[in-house]
């Protein structure tokens, strides 16, 4: 699996933001919204483009654009934090949908929404959630997506815990893994350490209901 730890000092200072206890709901989506971007941005570097003439106000200029856009797929909820940001950079992808809730007993995922196309081989997947600790979801993420042919996926994540990182890597699937931190460890309950607590509470608040 191949890694890029984004540490570029702007995008940094938004990852210190998200960390801090401090900052409110509002303050932490202005944050990962900008993160977000940062990753998406950096993730697309290497996206297939085709050129085509282009006509200015005083003439013509080769232009290019993305030959296959990505689609997005956001493990709901927390990962719908980063849908906005990705469409931002590239406003022609497509969203899908997975949603997945954590069973706050056993840490593992509970599955209650797929929403993909039937065929995804061929096509460019950045699979997008700001958190990725024990890695339960990620991996159940991947294998929906692998099973519709998915062959060029991209998880982006704002923190990654070491042990999630090893779990994906130990899938022998193809991956790329782009992120701003790998933290070392996880506490008792499944979070990230030292994290940035529970993305999902702190963009949208507590949640209500417990599987």
């Amino acid at each position: 699996m191949e890694i890029t730890i984004i540490d570029h000092p702007l995008a940094q200072a938004r990852l210190t933001r998200l960390r801090d206890e401090r900052t409110n709901n509002s303050g932490f989506r202005a944050a990962l919204s900008d993160l977000g971007a940062m990753l998406v941005y950096e993730a697309s570097r290497d996206l297939e483009v085709e050129t085509y003439e282009c006509t200015t106000p005083v003439g013509t200029a080769e232009g290019s654009r993305l030959k296959n856009p990505p689609i997005i797929v956001p493990v709901i909820r927390a990962g719908l934090g980063l849908v906005d940001p990705a469409l931002s950079m590239i406003p022609d992808a497509q969203v899908g949908f997975i949603g997945l809730a954590r069973d706050e007993e056993t840490h593992e995922p509970v599955p209650y929404l797929e929403a993909l196309p039937d065929d995804l081989s061929g096509q460019p997947v950045y699979l997008v959630d700001p958190m990725l600790a024990t890695g339960g979801s990620l991996v159940h993420a991947i294998e929906l997506l692998t099973a519709r042919g998915a062959d060029d996926i991209t998880v982006i994540c704002v923190v990654s815990a070491q042990p999630g990182v090893d779990r994906l890597a130990e899938m022998g699937v193809p991956l790329r893994l782009i992120t701003a931190a790998v933290d070392p460890a996880l506490n008792e309950d499944a979070y990230i350490v030292p994290g940035l607590g529970d993305a999902g509470d702190r963009l949208y608040g507590p949640r209500n209901i417990h599987l």
